[in-house]
């Protein structure tokens, strides 16, 4: 059976090396570009099932290699960057990374990332949640069991549903339930998210279906 091969694009080389031997030790091939400028180049040859992007890099950044390999391919990307603030802007970006993750990060945890991503990714099939949301009624249902949402919390909980495992800050989720301009804080966003996440817990307690990402948002996962 062939490795999944993943491409570490990063110019700190210990960084690299380190998180490198993580995911051969997880099964997994792996190769390493330390500039930018190589990076879509190695990208076409090496063929990866998943690359983790640095922001910051010699010659062309994260962001520009990012918006290119968008151009033709869909292969899951992971960015990474010093800064949390810069996965807020990011965010607002939309530059189509799947995840994000702050510098220092644990080799373990961007490992973790890299198998749930890739599960998701090789399930041909759609992902089944057990969780079914209604949009004439507005009805939640799993397993049997029924919630009702708010109109506001409903289209909340669909923007996030409806990509599993991305990660919206508040200002994106903001956009989803609000089409006008009125002025909504983050408070206003974690009180529907306690909300939702309280109806939810009511019909399967079992499930934890929205996660925080510290500092940043929220996601959909199972």
């Amino acid at each position: 059976m062939n490795k999944q091969k993943v491409l570490i694009v990063e110019d700190e080389e210990k960084l690299a090396n380190i998180l490198g031997k993580y995911l051969e030790q997880a099964g997994y091939e792996y190769d390493i570009v330390m500039d930018g400028g190589d990076a879509l180049k190695r990208i076409r040859t090496f063929g990866p099932d998943i690359i983790l992007l640095d922001l910051m890099l010699p010659s062309v950044d994260g962001i520009q290699i990012c918006n290119e390999v968008r151009k033709d391919s869909s292969v899951p990307i992971v960015m990474t960057t010093a800064k949390v603030e810069e996965i807020d802007r990011l965010l607002g970006l939309e530059v189509g990374a799947d995840d994000y993750v702050c510098k220092p990060y644990s080799p373990k945890e961007v490992v973790a990332r890299v198998k749930a991503i890739l599960r998701r990714t090789n399930n041909s099939a759609p992902i089944q949640t057990g969780l079914h949301l209604d949009e004439e009624t507005m009805f939640v249902n799993y397993a049997g069991n029924r919630t009702d949402l708010t109109h506001v919390e409903f289209m909340l909980l669909q923007t996030m549903f409806k990509h599993p495992g991305r990660v919206y800050n508040r200002a994106r989720l903001m956009e989803s339930i609000y089409d006008d301009d009125r002025v909504v804080s983050d408070r206003t966003i974690d009180s529907h998210i306690k909300k939702i996440r309280k109806k939810l817990h009511d019909i399967a307690p079992e499930c934890e279906f929205i996660h925080s990402i510290y500092g940043v948002g929220y996601k959909f996962e199972v």
